[in-house]
């Protein structure tokens, strides 16, 4: 059966444009700025540019936005590049607005020779104040007449390096009385003495995005330019460059942007968290960045599910964190495999279980997944069990371990609690116990029934490990939304990470590589971390089993 084909705004228009004859190709572009890594919210932007150039059998090209050297460096560029390809797409051309600062200077400069741009002496503070309000118009500046031949006179010496940064910037001459604040004659280049991560030294003056991010597009004849809401008020400055400069015009279409509660996705926000070491580095498994989710063990496949579930709109709006969640337990649920673990281990011993024998059981790799067949694990007279999983005096409906209680060790035997030791702080050091012989596979031969059923690890398999437990990094819905005076780090939750050392996990797991993913029965899913190794194996949660954060707000 043919799968339906997405429809939305966007697609119509698409559709629309390949039915009419204007586009034969559809070319679209993800144009990054190179100034931080890549997150949930341009994840997006890469699947719909991405994406709907395969749908349409066209062509994406990734541009960098390198326009501003201050803030832009190659470790950014290799960081993007590296995101962009785990989500599972790949370019067809590799292009940076750097490659175009020689043309985009001969197009500034055709603006100027058409009395179109001039070269302005104002200082920031004092565009700002002559640009009016949304109310008022604003007021032309006192260099706004000045010759074609002094502004081409003076734009070379910008060029040059002849003034100090920030003293001059060449602007648009287009209307500061327009309604539309981007109309009233905007920057098209500023002075910047800085070092340029591609081209050196080699220029003293930068393109605006707005200017630089036009000719782009219209220079690699991308079709239909795909941009976030916040664009929507720089469209008719797009369409004025192109159209004074008599050059192919590219469409722009705006969506709204992705929106997560509990989560800040702004790049000025999260280089606080990594430079004030809220966090530790930008793939710190709890930040929204794409290196920060592979880290965690997020599958690509689960953020490329999420990005198709909500679709593109017209209108900003927040999605909920737990529709996410949701699509990386769906995609974990069918493709991780099973594994036994104990993060907080106390010592269970089968006392009628003979001391040198050891016998396997089949365990199911994933029940969701037949393919992955089945695997022994072994059974022997010492295990461990989880802490939580024994109390001393456990209620009527306490359905684990208790003296004198029956419950199942999954796959293998039922077995009853004979009594326990404690050191002298009173905690639990062991637990005893016997099993029923007969009950082989956890059933019992004679039919009886019993409720609890508990994970185990066996000593002769059992191998220790240091766990991560990650959980979400703020507290709050709304994050930016603080008290008056406050900040968002306010909004942090300080469980987003728990380290638990002295966990036990299969062997099998200590030489499993970065990234390797399964579920711990019962715990959740967990992932290797890049900095594992097998004498110091490191596992990182992705996410529990359910949504236990959701029950914890109820509480």
């Amino acid at each position: 059966m043919e799968e339906k084909r997405k429809t939305d705004f966007i697609r119509d228009i698409i559709e629309s444009d390949l039915a009419s004859g204007k586009h034969s190709e559809i070319i679209t572009r993800f144009p990054p700025e190179p100034n931080g890594y890549l997150h949930i919210g341009h994840a997006k932007s890469i699947c719909t540019n991405f994406g709907i150039a395969e749908e349409y059998r066209g062509r994406c090209n990734l541009r960098f936005d390198d326009t501003n050297p201050v803030k832009e460096e190659t470790e950014f560029v290799e960081g993007m590049m590296e995101d962009i390809r785990w989500l599972g797409f790949q370019w067809d051309e590799l292009h940076y607005a750097s490659d175009y600062f020689q043309k985009m200077y001969e197009l500034a400069v055709i603006l100027i020779e058409m009395g179109l741009a001039y070269v302005c002496d104002l200082s920031a503070e004092e565009i700002r104040n002559y640009r009016g309000t949304l109310t008022e118009p604003g007021k032309n500046s006192p260099y706004r007449d000045r010759s074609v031949e002094e502004n081409l006179d003076l734009f070379r010496r910008m060029k040059e390096g002849e003034f100090p940064a920030g003293s001059r910037t060449l602007r648009a001459k287009i209307d500061m009385a327009s309604p539309n604040m981007n109309m009233r004659d905007p920057a098209i280049y500023r002075i910047v003495h800085h070092s340029h991560h591609r081209t050196g030294d080699s220029w003293r003056i930068y393109p605006m995005y707005d200017f630089a991010h036009c000719l782009e597009d219209s220079i690699e004849r991308v079709t239909h330019s795909l941009c976030t809401l916040e664009f929507e008020d720089n469209r008719p400055l797009y369409d004025w460059y192109l159209e004074k400069l008599d050059m192919f015009r590219s469409r722009q279409i705006e969506f709204a942007r992705l929106n997560l509660n509990y989560t800040v996705v702004s790049k000025r926000y999260l280089r606080r968290l990594v430079e004030e070491n809220f966090v530790d580095g930008w793939d710190d498994p709890r930040m929204p960045t794409l290196c920060g989710m592979r880290r965690r063990g997020i599958p690509p496949e689960a953020i490329r599910k999420f990005c198709s579930v909500i679709g593109l709109a017209k209108r900003n709006s927040t999605v909920d964190i737990a529709l996410f969640e949701s699509c990386i337990r769906d995609e974990l649920n069918a493709k991780a495999p099973r594994v036994m673990s104990v993060i907080d281990p106390v010592r269970l011993v089968v006392e009628n279980y003979p001391e040198d024998r050891t016998e396997s059981f089949d365990y199911t790799v994933n029940p969701e997944d037949e393919s992955q067949g089945i695997r022994k694990v072994p059974f022997t007279r010492e295990l461990y069990i989880e802490r939580g999983d024994f109390m001393e005096d456990p209620p009527r409906k306490y359905h684990r371990m208790g003296p004198g209680r029956e419950v199942r060790l999954r796959y293998a035997y039922l077995v009853t609690c004979t009594g326990f030791e404690k050191d002298e702080n009173g905690r639990i050091t062991e637990i005893r116990c016997v099993y029923d012989p007969e009950s082989s596979g956890g059933n019992a031969p004679d039919g009886r029934k019993v409720r609890g059923t508990i994970h185990w690890i066996s000593s002769e398999n059992a191998r220790e490990a240091e766990v991560r437990l990650y959980d979400r990094l703020f507290a709050q819905e709304n994050p930016l939304k603080t008290e008056e005076g406050g900040d968002f780090t306010d909004s942090l939750n300080p469980d987003s990470l728990k380290v638990a050392r002295g966990c036990l996990v299969e062997e099998h797991m200590v030489s499993r590589p970065g990234g390797y993913t399964c579920q711990f029965e019962r715990h959740g899913y967990f992932c290797v971390d890049p900095e594992s190794t097998p004498e110091r194996p490191v596992f990182n949660r992705t996410i529990t089993l359910k949504d236990s954060w959701a029950r914890q707000q109820k509480r």
